[in-house]
């Protein structure tokens, strides 16, 4: 992982969107010079509008960056892959097209003309970019160019990371092994803690570091909950001195809630103590952070208002002829520090869809209307929320917010639940492009994991890359149920 602006960022994706946007280019180069070629019988090997094919290639890559083919849940997943990409490249060809209109509108551009040119290089791009990421993926999973990372526990922290690696085959990182802290290995342990090595490796002086550098491991990870235990007359916990000498032998020494921030992209809230987040990075928000964001909140606000009018403005009209009631829906929600505000939305439900109380949305709730069920699937019923953005309620990105019925429950129930309003809630979050939806306990729990690493590590960086996969999750809304 490199940590870029807070955030990290697979060392992986950043390789494959550089191959990427790369081959867009050359294949828009190549098509330039054949198009060239056939109106004049002559091969020139410097483009026409060398700047434009650089756009055009940057703007392909845009629009794969917005369809997850970088997200790290999807990004070595070939099939899935493909079916984003799929929709991906028609959205390409669109916006390519905009970009020529608009440019040649300013800039006098001669044969050939650049539509056909995208018409050509794009099929042929696609087969070929899937062909260098199949490759590359391939490349980048041999062992000699993964972290190795040797793990200290046994136990459920150790486990887990386990499980990370066996969710998908595809990490930039491999695990040489465990070490027997004392803990009790879970039951039914799952095949990857493996193998186990002695409690003896970190009792003995020199023998960590002699592992270290006989099997060249990269990163040392404390996964134990034993940091101080008695066994028999003997005593045993966290091996500081021998972690310092792992550490000045070159090897990463890292604890766990550090190790699966980084690796998962999400806090795990079971092992959050105070402790760590006062001496971790993050959680400061400098005064130019807010100006930016607020800056980014007020463009990008106008923009969507702009450009969704001939959505929003056909949806509003069905919901006031389809169902009995207002056209927009207010809601109080808990906001910046706890303080209420009220959220507005194109009406999805009944006029009386709370007559009994406020109660969680669920999948194929019967409250939900036709034209308010798709509205809710398309998001559209989120546009209004950009006036809640213009008046500074909202930020465009951000956790979302809550009704005050729910968080009061939620905080009770959660730890660490009222740190989320730390920040501006938001239209769109990272909680929002990386869990689908749900209706639960356990469901707001997983959301707060990832809404705690936007807390954290939250830039501009981090709001344009969120800002970019919601049109994945307006695409394809496996997410997009009650909200």
């Amino acid at each position: 992982m490199i940590r870029l602006f807070g955030h990290h960022i697979a060392f992986y994706a950043i390789v494959m969107a550089m191959l990427e946007a790369g081959t867009f280019y050359l294949f828009l180069v190549a098509a330039e010079m054949a198009q060239s070629w056939y109106w004049s019988q002559k091969i020139s090997f410097e483009p026409k509008q060398p700047v434009m094919i650089l756009v055009l290639a940057f703007v392909a890559f845009l629009v794969m960056a917005g369809m997850g083919l970088y997200n790290r849940q999807i990004f070595a997943d070939i099939r899935t892959s493909a079916k984003h990409a799929l929709m991906a490249f028609p959205l390409i060809y669109v916006a390519m097209s905009l970009y020529i209109f608009i440019h040649s509108r300013f800039v006098e551009m001669d044969a050939p003309p650049y539509y056909t040119i995208c018409i050509l290089a794009l099929p042929v791009a696609f087969g070929v970019i899937f062909g260098v990421r199949a490759l590359a993926i391939e490349v980048l999973d041999l062992k000699v160019l993964k972290r190795r990372v040797l793990v200290l526990g046994t136990g459920r922290l150790a486990i887990r990371i386990a499980r990370l690696v066996q969710k998908s085959a595809r990490h930039h990182f491999s695990v040489a092994g465990f070490i027997h802290m004392g803990e009790e290995i879970g039951e039914d342990p799952p095949p990857a803690v493996n193998p186990v090595l002695p409690l003896e490796m970190v009792q003995e002086r020199g023998a960590l570091k002699k592992y270290v550098l006989h099997n060249g491991i990269d990163e040392i990870v404390f996964a134990s909950r034993e940091r101080r235990r008695q066994r028999g007359n003997a005593a045993f916990g966290l091996p500081v001195w021998e972690l310092l000498e792992c550490k000045i032998a070159g090897a990463q020494v890292t604890d766990y809630p550090s190790f699966w921030e980084r690796e998962a992209g999400e806090l795990d809230l079971d092992e959050l103590q105070p402790g760590w987040l006062l001496s971790s990075e993050g959680f400061r928000i400098a005064p130019a952070r807010k100006v930016v964001k607020r800056l980014f909140d007020v463009i990008v606000s106008f923009l969507i208002l702009f450009f969704s009018l001939p959505l929003s403005l056909p949806a509003a009209i069905l919901v006031k002829l389809t169902s009995p009631g207002p056209v927009f829906y207010r809601q109080e929600r808990v906001g910046l520090d706890g303080k209420p505000f009220d959220v507005l939305k194109l009406r999805s439900m009944r006029n009386d869809a709370e007559k009994n109380g406020p109660q969680f949305a669920q999948k194929g709730d019967p409250r939900v209307t036709p034209v308010g069920r798709f509205i809710r699937l398309t998001r559209i019923d989120e546009i209004p929320q950009v006036l809640n953005v213009l008046k500074g309620d909202m930020s465009f990105i951000g956790p979302r917010p809550e009704r005050p019925y729910f968080v009061d429950t939620l905080c009770e129930n959660i730890p660490f639940y009222s740190e989320r309003h730390a920040v501006k809630p938001g239209i769109s979050g990272w909680a929002q492009i990386n869990y689908p939806y749900g209706d639960s306990l356990d469901d707001a729990k997983r959301k707060l994991a990832f809404d705690l690493y936007y807390v954290k590590n939250g830039s501009t960086f981090l709001d344009i890359l969120i800002l970019l996969q919601t049109a994945r999750v307006v695409l394809f809304p496996s997410g997009a149920g009650a909200r």
